[in-house]
């Protein structure tokens, strides 16, 4: 067998790939195929992988959301009605003032909640601004910096928009799609969300303290109440096991009267259970998106942004701006300042 020359050698040829860009229309040369490629004139980002269709469940996506809207509003409805009819019978036989009181602050509490949600619900996520692109002479440089191309509304989409499959638009500045409000939550009614969860909050801390005090003043006086509180007295500097027994004592037989509880404290229990688990999910729902507020990211850029070096500015200034306060508020608040010193050393 004749073996081959050493002048003989094997080259790869790479053949150059052609692509359009569609921020500005020109043509590019790439190296190389390339799915996904920046244009080096307007910046703006190709993405050839093929497009998913939109799946057909839409509309059971749709009929969800409008579950969980109806099945919110008749909660919150319930808490307010059921509050009104359980709680204030018992707040106006203690005293006149107190019941016009709770009555009042009910009714600024109910408003301010059902207010929020209502606009949180049927206001505009954020649309994005309409912006120019297809042709080189109307498209600058840079103009497009990071901008991708959405398949499903055939416009361009800035790196903090995100198309939503369920409202099937792209919402600018888009946080999640929350199915209780059967919207999205972005740039045009995150205010308000936030809003609808800080009332909310302090609606459902409301109503159970005031289904306590309600609670309390329904049941029917303890058998040797004396006897309990003569207990507590002298427990009072005893030991921490001495004090907890009594606790215990005192609560069983607390226990043993909501045998006797009417209707109505039964209504008033449900509605403690009901109000302390919705106030503490929506709690944490708040403390989570105050702390994205301040690391100036939404929930869905914090996805995107894990495994990453990429990190945001955290500095109070952020909430600031978030709920349109002026910068002169920061300088006259000295804790603020204290915070952003901290954080930048």
């Amino acid at each position: 067998m004749e073996e081959p020359s050493q002048g003989s050698f094997v080259t790869t040829i790479n053949e150059d790939y052609e692509a359009v860009c569609w921020g500005c229309g020109l043509n590019l040369v790439l190296p190389s195929y390339a799915p996904v490629f920046k244009c080096g004139w307007c910046g703006a980002i190709t993405n050839q992988n093929p497009v998913r269709p939109e799946t057909k469940s839409f509309g059971l996506r749709r009929f969800r959301d409008r579950c969980f809207v109806v099945i919110l509003a008749v909660f919150m409805l319930f808490v307010i009605c059921g509050g009104i009819w359980a709680a204030y019978p018992v707040l106006f036989s203690i005293s006149l003032a107190c019941g016009i009181f709770h009555c009042v602050t009910t009714a600024c509490l109910a408003i301010s909640t059902l207010s929020t949600f209502i606009l949180v619900a049927f206001k505009c996520a954020g649309i994005p601004p309409t912006i120019l692109y297809g042709t080189h002479p109307g498209v600058g440089n840079s103009a497009l910096n990071n901008y991708t191309f959405c398949n499903y509304c055939s416009k361009p989409k800035s790196p903090r928009t995100h198309h939503c499959r369920t409202c099937r638009m792209c919402v600018l500045d888009m946080d999640h799609h929350c199915p209780f409000i059967g919207n999205c939550v972005g740039a045009g009614n995150h205010k308000q969300f936030i809003a609808f969860l800080i009332s909310a909050v302090i609606s459902t801390i409301y109503a159970a303290v005031m289904c306590v005090y309600s609670v309390i003043h329904i049941l029917p006086p303890l058998e040797n109440g004396a006897a309990y509180a003569s207990e507590v007295a002298h427990v009072a500097h005893g030991n921490s096991l001495s004090i907890l027994r009594a606790v215990k004592n005192i609560s069983f037989a607390y226990l043993a009267n909501a045998v006797f509880i009417s209707v109505r404290g039964l209504v008033l229990v449900y509605l403690f259970v009901a109000s302390v688990s919705v106030a503490i999910g929506l709690s944490v729902l708040l403390w989570q998106q105050l702390s994205y507020i301040y690391e100036g990211k939404t929930y869905l850029s914090h996805l995107s942004s894990q495994g990453t070096e990429e990190d945001g500015e955290k500095s109070c200034r952020n909430l600031l701006l978030f709920f349109g306060c002026p910068d002169s508020i920061e300088w006259q608040l000295p804790t603020i300042r204290k915070l952003r010193k901290r954080h930048k050393t």
